[in-house]
């Protein structure tokens, strides 16, 4: 039997934040991250309609990008002083993924985050409050997804924390809440919804509803992202980009992820390099080696109006530049030097890392090694 894991509320339009006052509880914590939700004034609005409906708030702000688990303890802190019975993660994924692990550290103090870097680990939530997820960007998808991604600092590793447990309760999906992200937000985080399509769609999960999902949202990324890049106060392309990255995350909370995601979660926790960037970097060079294990890459092809795996991945390489994404991971500064000497440790917990499991092709560390190297020079390489 297969199940088809979603938030259990889904609201879905521009202006759709104002439902906020629909909810029914008595206490909520907004967690958030810098200032950006403060300055474009959806955290005052947020506020506003949850004590329209009678709900007294407290925020939590400076979420950084790429969460601690620090600051998850930290925030779980202010929550059991506070006891909310509403969760709301308001603002990009660092937000929203932190506020999912301080409501698991809310309701278990003493949980265990190595051991929760296991897939399946987290332990039962909902017994003191429910969670709420407002995305500011159109990428992750993480309002509808059982995945926070958490850094270690003191290790530079990324940790996908996996759990249906972390699914929300209700996703808000509002274009509008988008209109004030900067070009650059927009291009990385709309080629982090791409990739998530097409990662779902190939991985070794098969699965009708996800391939329907990832299929619709790279059609939707392909027609809008560069429209959203380009005139950010067209809020219908700003609603299209919502919607597929509700749907990219909607499929890979039911198929998963592959390669591109395990690659992509090493630099981004040594080197500090944008998520969405490093998986537009990646996402070309590992549809040409997954193309040996797989024949469902023509079948994402000609959603596009393509025909071949490899038809695919020079649209993907013409779609990053024409958002004006970087091509290759040395443009972020990386001395050569720099990175022949974390090679092996990033391949090798790229190779540890839960994504991997999911990819159509079983890669070997020194075959990651080969995609790492031909990426960090931008070469086009068949593998």
């Amino acid at each position: 039997m297969s199940k088809l894991f979603i938030a259990g509320e889904v609201l879905h339009s521009a202006g759709s934040l104002e439902e906020l006052k629909n909810v029914k509880g008595q206490k909520a914590v907004i967690v958030t991250g810098g200032s950006s939700m403060r300055k474009s004034g959806s955290l005052d609005r947020a506020i506003g309609f949850l004590n329209e409906a009678g709900i007294e708030t407290k925020v939590f702000e400076g979420v950084e990008e790429d969460p601690s688990s620090a600051t998850c303890f930290d925030g779980a802190e202010v929550m059991r002083k506070f006891q909310p019975d509403w969760i709301v993660g308001l603002g990009g994924c660092s937000a929203i993924d932190a506020a999912k692990m301080m409501w698991v550290f809310y309701e278990h103090p003493d949980a265990d985050f190595d051991e929760m870097t296991k897939p399946f680990s987290v332990p039962t939530l909902r017994n003191k409050a429910k969670f709420i997820a407002i995305p500011s960007t159109s990428g992750t998808g993480t309002e509808t997804t059982g995945l926070a991604v958490i850094t270690d600092r003191e290790k530079g590793v990324k940790y996908p924390i996996v759990s249906y447990e972390l699914t929300p309760d209700i996703a808000i999906v509002d274009g509008e809440i988008c209109a004030t992200m900067p070009a650059h937000v927009t291009s990385n985080t709309g080629l982090d919804a791409l990739t998530h399509c097409v990662e779902a769609y190939v991985s070794n999960i098969e699965d009708n509803y996800a391939d329907a999902l990832a299929k619709g949202g790279l059609d939707i990324v392909f027609k809008n992202l560069k429209e959203a890049v380009n005139n950010p106060g067209n809020i219908k392309a700003r609603q299209n980009m919502h919607d597929a990255s509700f749907m990219g995350g909607l499929a890979f909370n039911n198929a998963w992820l592959g390669i591109v995601h395990s690659l992509s979660h090493q630099v981004g926790a040594l080197y500090g390099i944008p998520h969405g960037a490093s998986n537009a970097i990646f996402l070309p060079n590992v549809i040409r080696y997954n193309a040996k294990a797989t024949e469902r890459f023509p079948e994402l092809a000609q959603v596009i109006g393509k025909e071949t795996a490899e038809d695919l991945a020079v649209a993907v390489e013409t779609l990053r530049s024409e958002v004006n994404n970087q091509a290759s991971i040395k443009e972020f500064g990386i001395s050569q030097e720099d990175w022949d000497k974390n090679l092996d440790y990033i391949a090798n917990n790229a190779f540890a890392d839960p994504c991997t499991g999911f990819n159509p092709r079983k890669p070997t560390v020194e075959e990651l090694k080969d995609i790492y190297n031909a990426c960090y020079h931008g070469e086009v390489v068949n593998f």
